[in-house]
């Protein structure tokens, strides 16, 4: 067993992480190698084929019932190949778990025609989707929706435009969420559509390059006409896409806290490597007091937001999904890696400085960790409103 304490709550799914880590080692380690030193992004094709490869031996989408394509694993073992993914180093691991391109809780909720057209290609890896939620001027207060959806006839009509949106170059499918006009009074809460990429009238707008390489994009939806099964849900899930959401975004949150540890637990164990190589006045670097302070420092944070995550991830699993312990999980860790992340370059200097080191990239990378799935500040709102205090 090992020693650290966070390996009380991660040898339940020793076997399958195990299993993952030798697949990025064995597969996925040499085909990163070959990629360019200064690239950020990995070729859209590349990561298609991970993303195919990964599904095919149950670990892409492995939380979702082997009806469907997955494995049927707990959320815990979900929450532990993320983290394994983010400390391989590897720059292809993460596009070998299901993240912003891949099914979505939202589509759960789906008929079952729904279910089979889109849910199914997801887990399996063989189709790509995006999210459209945020709008140009919401931001954080992602539910002030202007985007609307006009009942018409026996279909819809949705005009409106979507910002930061990812994966919209390389995706098959649209989650849309709209406000909600029944024609016949106020809008009626939001609703949440599934909308193919080839439908007439949605198209790609402004895109935007990201501090780690990562594109973004505006949607631009112009009097788009779908019918009245576009809606996931069906009849049932007009205006209830709030509702729907949040089991959405608390699963999110806890899967970028996974990955957000698992980069930290790298980006420690280079600081650690290079402290206990790197010569300076006479001694190893990691002799001195506030190098260790630096490492030390960042052990212990490392590893208490571990545990936080992985006891989120069990209560998920025991049927609690509470948005505040996705909350504090994701708050913790996201902030948590941007530190550990910042010491272990400082620890570097000029090394970890240069364009192409794996901190330099890291350094851009987990800074988005803080804004995506919800800022900081909104993770800090949603932990004071369920203390009574807001």
């Amino acid at each position: 067993m090992n020693s650290t304490p966070a390996s009380v709550l991660e040898d339940g799914h020793r076997e399958l992480v195990d299993a993952f880590e030798s697949f990025v080692r064995r597969e996925l380690v040499p085909l990163a190698a070959e990629l360019p030193e200064t690239a950020d992004l990995p070729p859209a094709d590349l990561r298609a084929y991970v993303r195919k490869r990964s599904a095919a031996l149950g670990f892409y989408a492995g939380d979702y019932p082997e009806e469907l394509g997955g494995s049927g694993m707990p959320f815990t073992a979900v929450v532990l190949l993320h983290h394994a993914a983010g400390r391989s180093g590897c720059a292809l691991a993460p596009y070998a778990l299901a993240g912003s391109d891949g099914p979505s809780p939202l589509l759960r909720h789906g008929t079952p025609e729904q279910v089979e057209k889109y849910l199914v290609p997801l887990v399996r890896g063989t189709s790509a989707r995006c999210l459209a939620l945020t709008e140009p001027q919401a931001g954080s207060d992602a539910f002030r929706l202007t985007t609307t959806a006009v009942r018409d006839g026996d279909g819809w009509v949705i005009s409106g435009r979507k910002t930061f949106v990812s994966n919209a170059d390389r995706a098959d499918l649209a989650l849309v969420v709209t406000a909600t006009d029944l024609g016949d009074g106020p809008t009626v809460g939001a609703t949440a559509f599934a909308l193919p990429m080839d439908t007439p009238g949605l198209r790609i707008g402004q895109r935007y390059e990201g501090m780690s390489g990562e594109p973004m994009f505006e949607l631009v939806l112009e009097q788009v006409r779908v019918p009245m099964d576009a809606v996931i849900g069906g009849p049932e899930g007009v205006g209830a896409a709030m509702a729907l959401a949040m089991d959405s975004l608390s699963r999110g949150r806890l899967v970028v806290a996974a990955m957000c540890n698992g980069v930290a637990e790298y980006a420690l164990r280079l600081g650690v490597e290079y402290a206990r190589e790197r010569q300076a006045f006479g001694e190893r670097i990691g002799a001195y007091q506030h190098v260790q302070e630096h490492l030390v420092r960042s052990r212990a944070e490392v590893e208490a937001a571990k545990l936080l995550t992985l006891a989120c991830a069990r209560l998920v699993d025991e049927g609690t999904e509470a948005p505040e312990n996705a909350a504090l999980a994701k708050l913790t860790s996201s902030e948590t890696a941007v530190r550990v992340v910042d010491r272990s370059l400082q620890v570097h200097g000029a090394t970890g400085w240069v364009r192409g080191h794996p901190l330099e990239f890291l350094y851009r990378y987990v800074r988005m960790m803080t804004i995506i799935e919800g800022t900081s500040e909104v993770q800090k709102v949603i932990v004071a409103r369920a203390m009574g205090l807001g």
